[in-house]
């Protein structure tokens, strides 16, 4: 080749490196009692950060699933064909627990391990998570009929991977999913116009159009539509006790913007068996222990795409000379990227702290299942519209390098808008933030409780703190209010965390420029004064 070919000053390849050395996740897993797992998370991190499961994730994504409506002999099938690499993370997610474990684990700090592996498998590859979230999900969901629990919960908690339509029942493992979304109704579930007529063996038959079914290869789904009380959950199995084929038909895949390894559907119900799931007319109450779950993972989720996203551009900058000098070492870019590890980092803890509160509310913790309820609402319209924007952010970090399909960077970009429109998008998130104060003042109590920890250990969140109690103070025009309002919520209760637990450069910079002022509209604008080193460093994995 001519010397003009010659290649050189570009960024070595990533590597495998330890997804887990990460101190915000391991102190978050420590502090929110679930030390105990951190050998099984750095087990998992390992393998996350390998070229190897890597490799896994960019074939599913290159290779989308594929909708056969018919066999070769013209029989209906509505199979959807996955590239193996797509089963090959599954099925190490599901052996890992990622799926359901915390259900069948008495130990403190069961749902705080999950989360931090859900965090970490959710690097490598994100798409495969929406039925690996889902099934987590719908377990406490199911628990509204005692009867359908005892059949189904087992097996939706067994660490086997068995994929393919046959009898739930007869199989080793299964997986659920979630069908509301319809044409008509979007967010607006109240809207259903799905049928659902009782039989006289006790079950109900249900005809209507779901416009979006993620993952529909599932073995059951979660689904909700009116019977005669009203607005009712349903169970409805891919396929019937006897081995024939439900009456639900998959009309076509989403051609999405992201998540492309993952299949989503529009489903037709003509006739299709369903079995009630909690209180009839009471749909609602009963899927939303669902939609809670679902929402915590989406806030997880986010995380783990900032995780992945500093990662890459911190490499980049590491292994790269500009002017004579390493790209990490110029003063802007210094700037940007300790801007972006800060807003990872801020992420992690809250999704740590969040997890802790799901544990403890669902062992009984009736305080912290107060804070859950508006801190998870909190939490997801925050973390998931803050991913976008850090993705954006990361990729540039990588300049023309980073906008090609082989740094691995338009792909976190296109999952990064997914998990605020997943289970509410922004306005829904804010809106139900605004309703659960209303319904519920001991939410905001025990809100305002947690961040009062913190209180006079800084004064950008001291003034911060009053600046808040004024505007929940004012219910004027609040639904027209109600971003920046969560907003301000979102930002203390982070600094609240932050202050408590991270290092003080770390704390100290957050609330400077998230709280204090001291930050421009896009990242790179952080104060003079930051401990930029302590903040890379915190943020640099270890191979």
């Amino acid at each position: 080749m001519p010397d003009t070919h010659e290649v050189f000053n570009q960024a070595t390849p990533l590597g495998d490196y330890s997804a887990a050395d990460d101190p915000a996740l391991l102190e978050g897993l420590r502090r929110e009692g679930a030390g105990w797992a951190e050998a099984d998370v750095r087990e998992i991190g390992d393998a996350a950060g390998s070229e190897r499961v890597r490799a896994w994730g960019e074939s599913a994504n290159a290779y989308p699933p594929v909708l056969r409506t018919h066999d070769r002999y013209g029989h209906r099938v509505d199979e959807v064909d996955y590239q193996p690499a797509y089963h090959v993370l599954m099925d190490q997610a599901v052996e890992h627990g990622l799926h359901a474990a915390p259900w069948t684990d008495t130990r403190e700090g069961a749902h705080v391990a999950r989360a931090a592996k859900f965090f970490l498998w959710s690097q490598a590859e994100s798409g495969h998570g929406c039925p690996i979230s889902m099934t987590y999900a719908a377990v406490p969901a199911l628990r509204h009929s005692p009867e359908l629990a005892a059949e189904y919960e087992p097996l939706l908690t067994a660490r086997t991977y068995d994929f393919g339509l046959r009898a739930p029942l007869t199989k080793r493992g299964l997986l659920a999913g979630m069908s509301m979304t319809e044409k008509q109704g979007g967010s607006d579930v109240r809207a259903n116009t799905t049928r659902a007529v009782p039989t006289r063996e006790g079950h109900h038959l249900l005809t209507g159009h779901k416009w979006f079914t993620s993952a529909p290869m599932s073995d059951v789904f979660l689904t909700l539509a009116q019977a005669p009380e009203g607005l009712t959950c349903f169970l409805v199995p891919r396929v019937l006790p006897d081995g024939a084929r439900n009456r639900m038909f998959v009309q076509r895949l989403k051609d999405k913007l992201g998540n492309r390894s993952n299949a989503s559907a529009e489903l037709e119900y003509d006739g299709a068996v369903a079995y009630p799931v909690g209180q009839p007319g009471r749909g609602v109450p009963t899927i939303i222990e669902m939609v809670n779950s679902t929402r915590l993972d989406c806030v997880i989720g986010s995380a783990s795409g900032m995780r992945a996203a500093v990662v890459q551009a911190l490499h980049h900058a590491e292994t790269r000379s500009v002017f004579g000098t390493p790209l990490v070492d110029q003063p802007l870019m210094r700037n940007v990227l300790a801007d972006l590890a800060l807003e990872s980092e801020a992420a992690t803890a809250l999704m740590t702290r969040l997890a802790g509160s799901v544990d403890r509310a669902v062992r009984g913790d009736e305080g912290e299942a107060a804070f859950r309820r508006l801190g998870v609402a909190v939490g997801k319209f925050w973390v998931t519209k803050r991913q976008p924007v850090h993705a954006a952010e990361a990729l540039e970090c990588l300049g023309g390098n980073g906008y090609v399909e082989e740094s691995g960077m338009p792909r976190l970009f296109r999952d990064s808008p997914l998990n605020s429109i997943w289970e509410g998008s922004g306005n829904v998130a804010a809106l139900d933030v605004l309703r659960a104060m209303a319904k519920a003042p001991e939410s905001v109590e025990a809100f305002l409780a947690e961040l009062d920890t913190a209180a006079g250990s800084d004064d950008h969140y001291d003034a911060a703190l009053k600046r808040l109690g004024q505007v929940l103070g004012d219910p004027e025009e609040a639904q027209y209010r109600a971003r920046a309002v969560v907003e301000l919520m979102a930002l203390a209760l982070q600094a609240s965390v932050l202050l408590r637990y991270a290092p003080t450069p770390v704390a100290e910079a957050f609330t400077t420029s998230r709280l204090g002022g001291e930050w421009g509209h896009v990242f790179g604008t952080l104060p003079r004064g930051v401990d930029t080193e302590l903040i890379l460093d915190r943020a640099r994995p270890r191979r």
